[in-house]
């Protein structure tokens, strides 16, 4: 049998920080591959704004924290400032656009790339949504 997961001795509690790192990702994914082209159907599109709105409801509540967070000492990378949280939240802004239907132009679609560059670029986080077979369903 295979084991999948962190070795026993670093697993640990997930808390709210993990979910919202690991949800921001997911936008980001969802959004590059809407860039990509990949067919969105009803329950993606669907997924996309319900994940959106969590995101940009927990980046407010998180960039309040930036003052309290400053004081201790960095846990797990959630030292963003107010400009990450900013771009954060335009991004599940512009993820709801594309999740309703509404028109996006090519200047908003620049903008969007832009946007996950810097916010994938502060994270770490490259993902390889080119070469994602599964996308190509919707």
């Amino acid at each position: 049998m295979l084991r999948f997961g962190a070795a026993p001795d670093k697993a640990g509690e997930m808390d709210l920080d993990h979910i919202f790192i690991s949800r921001l990702k997911l936008l980001i994914v969802m959004t590059r591959a809407f860039l990509e082209g990949y067919p969105f159907g009803a329950m993606r599109k669907k997924a996309l704004v319900g994940n959106a709105r969590y995101i940009a409801a927990e980046s407010v509540d998180l960039e309040q924290l930036i003052p309290v967070r400053s004081e201790q000492p960095s846990k797990d990378g959630m030292d963003f400032d107010h400009v990450f949280y900013q771009r954060v939240k335009l991004l599940a802004s512009m993820a709801k656009t594309i999740g309703k239907d509404f028109p996006i132009g090519e200047h908003r679609i620049t903008a969007l790339r832009d946007n996950l560059d810097m916010i994938s670029n502060t994270l770490g986080f490259t993902s390889g949504v080119k070469k994602v077979e599964f996308l190509k369903v919707a």
